[in-house]
């Protein structure tokens, strides 16, 4: 039987990755530790110690990698009374420092995530920057949720004054975004919003994190349509939105052919081609072409003789005279070309330039219609981010924004569900930063701008709900990609968490009081703190994912949690009997997973001899592991 102890951290991701290096180099290690001298001579030529080497670099990139590999002490507490559809939804909205709650992810959501979007600050030296303390940054996080620092003073801007304007914007996003890849899938893409100001530095460390190999591209979209002299007597209408797939694997879908290109590059149907629009294809290749091709000579229907290189046999090319798929140019003496039709076409690419989105006027119009308020001054447009789930998202993938803002992610999501029937999840993260006393914002009586996103998500699902119970009440044929799509089939809800210091006590030791943190061994839930609470803890620290249905049972009044059918069972009641253990294996023969671990209280057993026992019903019943915190 294999007894373990949890202990209350995320992640380690140094300690991960130096066990995958001993995978690959055993050799190069001595006892737990790297011998440098010996992994530069496995790597022979590989390996770089010229100091002058071409590298990015600025201060405080070291401690801000440190940050990133320090795993967190903290916890998601759970927030039923803010949630909507807690027992069904898989959707999440999570408050708190994106540093930390990246750093709580990793265990649940490492390599699952298809999709991220992020519109960060652009670092224009009015808009908020994530202040982080090297020493503590569950601890910050918790004393400046005012936004206050340690003399009062608020610390929600990045001034150009502060003398490290640059070096502070790259010390947020480095961190964050090394802990972000980990979280993609190996064929996810991350969408990153940006303007001038940090552009070039963005791309220098996003092309360190994932890779240069795995820059797509960087998209221009056009975010206005007003020409006004913004900069230097230069309208800036366009911001960009560099992207990156984690692998060479991330490939887009093309997108379905545009009026514009079809009008463009098609004919209209006629008497010689009447299935639709069309377009001829060259047949002929070059010589210089790997493969060859084939040499012989084919007669225009007015006799004129074209001996050519051909893209396909012989007896292939009869076959599309046949089916009237052969086109000799307009007086037909032309080099014979195949015939193709619109719709048979798979798509077409996706171009770079996207200039016929929606602009951030329509952004604006979105919160006004579910506000009658300008809740914020430069909101993205959902159809923004539809285009890039359409491009890279189907069926039930993950959507992460940890940068959330007013939610615009998570509306997207819903807005593209209710159209193809996907079942696409999202991960919300956004700062419960206050808002401006002078705002809309605090007037309409939002504190903070995660009560606005959540806000949001409840009124967005209703209204697609609503839009879609109206249409399929008309005829079925003018639903479009959505007529199969039910309104009770959509996941409009989300589990609220809020980030907090731990709910143990001895995960969160007091230094300074060691009686006192031997006392809370044996009282070791914190003042305030919920069972639930501490259920949901030991889920994120042991790599369950938060919105797995979670039910309980009960047996001579000690309660069992079941998460997931069985797969995880948590008791964290004192004076465990066998009973507990007996109906543990009760449910284990009903709901049947394939495999089953078992979670206890430390200290919460009657005595040894019950512990030893239980674990001896749980052991001839196929359990074999058992986790005490």
């Amino acid at each position: 039987m294999n007894e373990t102890t949890l202990n209350g951290q995320s992640a380690d991701i140094v300690s991960e990755n130096i066990q995958r290096l001993k995978q690959i180099f055993p050799e190069v290690f001595c006892e737990d530790s790297v011998d440098f001298e010996k992994l530069q001579a496995v790597l022979g030529e590989y390996a770089d110690d010229n100091e002058e080497r071409y590298n990015f670099t600025w201060w405080g990139k070291s401690r801000a990698l440190r940050l990133a590999q320090s795993p967190s002490v903290g916890t998601l507490r759970p927030c039923k009374e803010e949630s909507k559809d807690w027992d069904t939804t898989e959707n999440l909205y999570i408050e708190g420092d994106n540093l930390e709650v990246l750093k709580l992810l990793q265990k649940s959501y490492h390599g699952k995530v298809k999709m991220i979007y992020i519109d960060p600050p652009y670092n224009t030296g009015k808009d908020f920057v994530y202040p982080d303390d090297y020493k503590d940054p569950l601890q910050h996080y918790l004393a400046m949720t005012g936004q206050v620092d340690e003399e009062g003073k608020r610390v929600s801007t990045n001034s150009e004054a502060s003398g490290r304007y640059h070096t502070n914007w790259l010390n947020m996003m480095y961190p964050r975004l090394r802990l972000a890849r980990n979280l993609l899938r190996d064929d996810g893409v991350i969408f990153i919003s940006i303007d001038d100001n940090e552009m070039e530095n963005l791309k220098k460390i996003c092309n360190e994190l994932f890779g240069e190999d795995n820059f797509i591209t960087s998209f221009m979209w056009k975010r206005k349509k007003e020409i006004s002299s913004d900069s230097k007597n230069v309208a800036i209408q366009g911001e960009y939105i560099l992207t990156y797939g984690k692998t060479s694997s991330a490939i887009f879908a093309s997108e379905p052919l545009s009026e514009e290109y079809i009008k463009k590059s098609y004919k209209d149907p006629n008497s010689q081609f009447p299935l639709g629009k069309w377009r001829p294809v060259p047949l002929t290749v070059s010589k210089g072409l790997s493969g060859g091709g084939y040499q012989y000579k084919i007669a225009t229907p007015t006799g004129k003789v074209h001996d050519r290189l051909w893209a396909y046999p012989q007896h292939s090319f009869q076959r599309l005279v046949e089916e009237k798929r052969v086109y000799y140019g307009i007086d037909g003496n032309g080099v014979p070309q195949r015939v193709i039709y619109s719709f048979e076409s798979s798509g077409q690419p996706v171009t770079n330039y996207w200039e016929n989105i929606a602009t951030n006027k329509a952004g604006k119009k979105e919160i006004l219609d579910l506000f009658s308020d300008n809740l914020f001054d430069t909101p993205k447009p959902s159809s923004l981010i539809i285009k890039m789930l359409r491009l890279t998202t189907a069926n039930d993938d993950i959507v992460l924004d940890f940068f959330s803002g007013g939610g615009t992610t998570s509306h997207a999501v819903m807005k593209l569900n209710s159209k193809d029937g996907c079942k696409r999840k999202f991960i919300m993260v956004q700062l419960p930063e206050p808002t401006d006393e002078n705002t809309e914002a605090r007037k309409a009586g939002y504190e903070n701008i995660c009560e606005i996103g959540k806000e949001r998500i409840r009124r967005a699902g209703e209204k697609i709900k609503a839009e879609l119970q109206k249409k399929r009440k008309k005829q079925p044929s003018i639903l479009g990609e959505n007529a199969s799509v039910h309104p009770d089939d959509l996941d409009v809800g989300f589990k609220v968490f809020k980030l907090d210091s731990s709910n143990l006590k001895k995960w969160n030791p007091d230094t300074e009081n060691i009686e006192e943190s031997l006392l809370d061994v044996i009282e070791n839930y914190v003042d305030g703190r919920s069972e639930l609470d501490v259920v949901y803890e030991i889920m994120l620290k042991y790599g369950i994912d938060l919105t797995l249905p979670l039910e309980e049972y009960e047996i001579g009044g000690k309660k069992i949690y079941s998460i997931g059918y069985g797969a995880l069972m948590i008791c964290l009641d004192r004076e465990i009997t066998t009973d507990v253990a007996n109906e543990i294996v009760r449910l284990k023969e009903d709901l049947k997973p394939e495999v089953m671990r078992v979670v206890f209280k430390d200290n919460g057993f009657k005595d040894d001899s019950v512990k030893t026992n239980t674990k001896e019903i749980l052991r001839n019943a196929g359990i074999d592991e058992i986790v005490s915190v």
